[in-house]
């Protein structure tokens, strides 16, 4: 790692490059905040993945409509590939990544509203 920073072009630098190799972080959605936040951030990022995707899932069985079941399913099987993704990469620092998984909560948070109103009578 520290005979690759003199080869690497300036035009290709970004705000974390470094020559001592002493810059970056975990690559972890989820080691990131155990390492910046302890267990207590841990265990806050995997309870927003575990609520997230049980409620895409009771909000997928709830639903009626065909074409929102099929909304639902997808945006909860987007967020399960995220969070895959997440054990070895982090975008949520970055907002083009970030605004996609927010998004998708967002429309589960919006489904499972609905779902709760086909509920009452």
């Amino acid at each position: 790692m520290f005979q690759y920073a003199p080869f690497q072009k300036d035009a290709q630098k970004t705000i974390i490059s470094t020559n001592a190799a002493d810059g970056g972080n975990a690559h972890s959605e989820y080691l990131g905040p155990l390492s910046e936040m302890g267990v207590m951030g841990a265990l806050i990022i995997l309870v927003l993945v575990i609520v997230s995707i049980r409620t895409g899932i009771r909000v997928y069985y709830r639903l009626k409509n065909p074409e929102l079941k099929m909304l639902a399913i997808t945006v909860t099987v987007g967020l399960i590939t995220y969070y895959f993704h997440g054990i070895l990469n982090n975008f949520l620092d970055t907002d083009k990544a970030s605004a996609a998984v927010w998004g998708f909560l967002a429309i589960i948070v919006v489904l499972d509203l609905i779902s709760r109103k086909q509920e009452t009578p």
